[in-house]
Parts: C-alpha cells; sequence; structure tokens
C-alpha cells in the first residue's frame, strides 16, 4: 500500500508543474522573410526571427532576406518592475 501511495505522490509531483504551466502561444508572424530565386521566381518562407537566420538559410542557394510586411511586433511589453527605495 506504501509503494502505491508513493508512486501516486511521484506522479503528481511530476505532472503537476506542466498542469498549472500557462499554455505556449504560436508566434503567427516572424520579422524576416526568405525570398529564393532571382527576380521574385521563387518560394517566399517569412518564418524567420532574425535577420542572420534568413541569411544563413538562403546562403548557397540564392536569393535574399527582407522585412515582412505583416509583421507588427508583439502584442504586448512586459510591464517595467518597480525600483524598490531604502531608507537608511
Amino acid at each position: 500500500m506504501q509503494k502505491i501511495t508513493s508512486a501516486l505522490l511521484l506522479a503528481a509531483a511530476l505532472v503537476l508543474p506542466f498542469a498549472l504551466a500557462a499554455p505556449a502561444r504560436a508566434q503567427i508572424y516572424y520579422p524576416w522573410c526568405a525570398q529564393y530565386g532571382a527576380g521574385g521566381d521563387g518560394g517566399r518562407n517569412c518564418g524567420f526571427s532574425t535577420y542572420e537566420q534568413c541569411m544563413a538559410t538562403v546562403s548557397g542557394v540564392g536569393g535574399f532576406c527582407e522585412k515582412n510586411s505583416f509583421y507588427t511586433g508583439p502584442a504586448e511589453r512586459p510591464a517595467k518592475r518597480a525600483r524598490k527605495r531604502r531608507d537608511d
């Protein structure tokens, strides 16, 4: 009986943090797009977080990177933390 209780407590301790975590949100638009091929004939991929990431992808296959016109930035900015003052 004690083994079953210990196993249930262990399982609850392992699962509980995941159950209480906030759900992840997918990023719909990324700030950089890769345009493959010359003259706009190739494909387009707007799934890059950084310019460097985009350039690494198009290097060797041809193409260029440009800002995504649909990207508007994060929906909300993190709140600034108030500074604590010490009265000495």
